[in-house]
């Protein structure tokens, strides 16, 4: 099986059997398993549960199969008498049917397991998740768990709505905030992930959840380990869990009603996990997710800005307000009411400028803070004089 190439769902269903390896189980069964692979951390290392035999898959493979496989737990144990192909197809075409960009590849083909396969593959790669898809908040495949739960809410009401996503997503980032909150001692990936969350206007909700919020509107055991399993993974920026952060984590484990032996092991299997796998997930090493959101997205963002770098300083030239609030944001922190402008502004010159629509998609904004650090870059020497200045004190 060759899962870069066509037809290859098809020929890991044959070599899998799933009706008869996977009937009369569960997802929950599972779990453990899809932890232990790395797909719940957005780090795929090996097939869950060895399943089939792993032939050197790449790690964006290894996502696309354990995604799969995981669609097809919840497939196969689920009340429909669609196949597989058809519920799958359905499914993400519902949670996109607001994104025309997105359903104009799968118009005019009629074969289901052809357009599955370019979901799944959609769905997975890093660059286009950038552009298709709402899961964009981390930069990684680890929320791709969030489709497999959905997908079983999918077959058993026969309706999703990309708002069970955004809901869902939303959730874990106020866990996940709340979490690097409670460190003793916040590294600069720890402060500039909660900057860009706190910062950063996503979908069409004015503000995120509070904590208590966000734990009450968790309703299933399987969420709530993930959800556990996500904020172990924001202690390990530092590859140690210190007594605060121990004590944050047996709370929100007991506020989600999960006992104190489902901490530990969310606890323990991050560490067992990076400690392992630390030389096959190089980006990672000693990092966790939050690091690799920060880096990915500092790239992605710092490669626009370059590659757009003439065009986009002529428009800045342009707008004064805009070049004085961000002169302004390099020696003091704007205003909630002057980062809305400058964000609204940037929005505007983003749209004569093709390669940097992605800002304007659903979750782009989250991304705007690091455009206004890369920013003065760009601009003549004397704009940027301030802030060299302010980096020279903190060397000295």
């Amino acid at each position: 099986m060759n899962p870069s190439a066509t037809g290859w769902i098809k020929k890991l269903i044959k070599d899998l059997n799933p009706n008869k390896v996977l009937n009369n189980t569960s997802l929950e069964n599972y779990y453990e398993a899809f932890r232990h692979c790395g797909f719940i951390y957005g780090s795929n290392v090996e097939i869950v549960a060895n399943l089939i035999k792993n032939r050197d898959y790449e790690s964006e493979e290894l996502c696309k199969i354990n995604l799969v496989i995981a669609l097809l737990i919840i497939h196969i144990n689920s009340e429909s008498d669609n196949d597989f192909y058809t519920d799958v197809d359905a499914f993400y075409n519902a949670l996109n049917k607001k994104r025309p960009s997105f359903l104009n590849i799968f118009i005019g083909n009629k074969d289901k397991e052809d357009s599955v396969e370019r979901i799944i593959n959609k769905r997975i790669q890093i660059d286009d998740n950038l552009i298709d898809k709402s899961f964009n908040y981390f930069i990684t495949n680890a929320l791709l768990f969030i489709d497999v739960i959905a997908f079983r809410v999918y077959l058993e009401n026969q309706n999703i709505s990309d708002d069970f996503l955004k809901d869902h997503e939303i959730i874990i980032e106020s866990i996940v905030i709340n979490t690097l909150n409670a460190k003793k001692n916040k590294s600069d990936y720890d402060e500039n992930l909660i900057a860009l969350f706190e910062q950063s206007a996503r979908y069409e909700h004015e503000k995120v959840l509070d904590f208590d919020q966000a734990i009450t509107k968790i309703e299933t055991e399987i969420f709530a380990k993930y959800c556990l399993d996500m904020a172990a993974m924001a202690t390990w920026t530092d590859a140690k869990i210190d007594s605060k952060e121990e004590n944050f984590l047996s709370q929100l484990g007991s506020r989600l009603d999960l006992s104190e032996l489902h901490v530990h092991q969310a606890a323990s299997s991050i560490e067992s996990f990076y400690k392992k796998f630390k030389e096959d997930v190089p980006l990672l090493g000693s990092k966790n997710i939050v690091k690799t959101f920060y880096d990915n997205s500092t790239s992605f963002v710092l490669k626009l800005i370059k590659r757009n770098g003439k065009r986009l300083t002529k428009e800045l030239v342009e707008s004064k307000e805009l070049l004085l609030l961000l002169s302004q944001s390099t020696i003091r922190d704007l205003s909630k009411e002057e980062q809305k402008k400058v964000q609204d502004q940037l929005l505007d010159i983003f749209k004569s400028i093709p390669s940097l629509a992605i800002f304007l998609l659903p979750g782009g904004a989250l991304l705007l803070p690091i455009v206004v650090k890369f920013i003065p870059k760009l601009l003549p020497s004397a704009f940027d004089d301030n802030r060299i200045e302010e980096e020279e004190e903190k060397k000295e």
